[in-house]
């Protein structure tokens, strides 16, 4: 199939990109990478009658660190450098660990990190990441700057927290601090295909070994990426033993996520996955943090 007509529009300047959208509303898409979007439009499971072109933005292409030690990402910076970035895989290792899943070099190479989380894919692996991560989003309009917290971003697929005259311009890693680990697992038919299951983790270890905090968040489980708030609860406290993730990966299976299921993977087995990537990505998270042991 090929979309309906479609007015294009190519902005030279982030001004001029936002009053274009200010201009048309819910009558306009973005359009950055276009890895996801340009096939939905395809398709015609999205319609636009005016799509806007920020890939002229360079102003929102950058990775800055922050004072507190996060990150500063623009919008428009590619996966594929977010893959090679030294800052990136020393200040948010887990998205570093993420990025080679998504897709293929030929689709890193243009997907974008705003695309990605503004097309607001619950299969995709950087909602998730950032979900768990606890990241900030900041949305521009011709009215201003704002800050809207990932927790708050996703409301369905394809839809977000951003009003339809605002783009996706930053997004905002908090530091990870002493004691932290990582960890992410996800499967797949193949390599590249769309994900059956997936997770991520993050969790904080004190001097005592016990776990400070935990944020595990899940791809594909539900109608958008989704916090296991009351799995990562249950570690808060305790070592991070077998009998701890065990009953993390059993509430966030069995009680947390609502997965689809599709003709080929029923809910049964998407359960049955989490619960095994879960506890694949905290073991990862606890050894990385047990070699980052925070001080008293």
């Amino acid at each position: 199939m090929k979309p309906a007509p479609i007015r294009y529009a190519a902005p030279e300047t982030l001004e001029e990109a936002l009053e274009l959208m200010n201009q048309n509303g819910r009558a306009a898409r973005v359009l950055s990478g276009g890895q996801s979007l340009i096939p939905a439009l395809n398709f015609r499971s999205l319609q636009a009658d005016l799509l806007v072109d920020i890939n002229r933005l360079a102003e929102l292409d950058y990775i800055d660190q922050t004072p507190s030690g996060g990150l500063r990402i623009g919008g428009m910076v590619r996966q594929r450098r977010l893959e090679f970035d030294p800052r990136v895989e020393r200040l948010a290792p887990l998205m570093h660990q993420a990025v080679p899943y998504i897709a293929h070099p030929a689709i890193r190479n243009r997907g974008t990190l705003g695309g990605s989380l503004a097309y607001a894919d619950p299969a995709a692996e950087q909602p998730a990441v950032h979900l768990a991560l606890g990241s900030r989003l900041q949305a521009a309009s011709v009215r201003g700057n704002r800050w809207i917290a990932v927790e708050d971003f996703f409301h369905g697929f394809s839809s977000t927290a951003l009003e339809p005259d605002e783009i996706l311009v930053e997004v905002e890693t908090p530091r990870m601090p002493e004691g932290c680990g990582w960890g992410f697992a996800e499967a797949a038919r193949r390599h590249g295909d769309r994900v059956m299951m997936g997770v991520a983790a993050m969790v904080s270890l004190g001097q005592d070994g016990r776990c400070r905090w935990a944020r595990l968040a899940y791809m594909n489980a539900g109608d958008t990426p989704i916090l296991a708030r009351k799995a990562g609860e249950l570690l808060v406290g305790n070592p991070l033993s077998d009998p701890a993730m065990q009953a993390a990966a059993m509430t966030a299976s069995q009680e947390e996520i609502d997965p689809p299921g599709d003709i080929d993977t029923p809910p049964a087995y998407q359960r049955f996955l989490a619960h095994q990537l879960t506890l694949r990505a905290l073991a990862q998270a606890a050894e990385r943090a047990s070699m980052r042991q925070a001080a008293p």
